[in-house]
């Protein structure tokens, strides 16, 4: 699990391309600027410094792909809400150097939204920021880990201005990241 340390990096230097292969995202109401923003508001929050520059691709799919990488990736065959996919490091420098991919699923976000009584685009910052979390080398495998990252991932929503996901819940639902 990565040293969140102190909040100091600069998310300039994160650069975020959103990638739509989904119509299903369009009426969803989920602005590319909502996602950069909560990609960059992880990385402010959870890197402490950083030499350069990193890109992030925040990929957004249909659950029938989600499905099909959740299977090729980590041996499930379902639909999941979030996948990370850290990039290996390249043996030359590439500025910016990649971070890796964060892939959200239409289908799957929009029914947790509704169960939740909360905005798809609320449940999909969540996501972001749980997926560049996990880029970032944060995982929740243990209890202790799990809490430090949930407390984090409520800290940066907070600072987007949306409520905690795991207030008031006494098994929280945690992205399958």
């Amino acid at each position: 699990m990565a040293d969140p340390g102190p909040s100091c990096s600069d998310p300039s230097l994160l650069e975020v391309e959103v990638v739509r292969r989904a119509q299903d995202w369009d009426r969803l109401n989920v602005s590319d600027a909502t996602l950069e923003s909560a990609a960059k508001a992880a990385f402010a929050a959870a890197v402490s410094k950083t030499p350069e520059r990193v890109e992030a691709i925040i990929l957004l799919t249909d659950d029938a792909e989600m499905r099909q990488l959740n299977r090729n990736f980590r041996g499930k065959d379902a639909a999941t809400n979030v996948l990370s996919f850290p990039a290996a490091p390249l043996p030359q420098a590439a500025d910016p150097s990649p971070l890796g991919d964060i892939v959200l699923a239409a289908g799957t976000v929009e029914r947790e939204a509704m169960a939740e009584g909360i905005a798809a685009a609320d449940r999909a910052t969540h996501l972001v920021v749980h997926g560049m979390l996990h880029l970032l080398g944060f995982d929740h495998e243990q209890d202790a880990d799990a809490e430090r990252m949930e407390a984090l991932e409520a800290e940066i929503l907070a600072g987007l201005g949306i409520a905690n996901p795991y207030a008031d819940i006494t098994a929280p639902q945690r992205a399958e990241v």
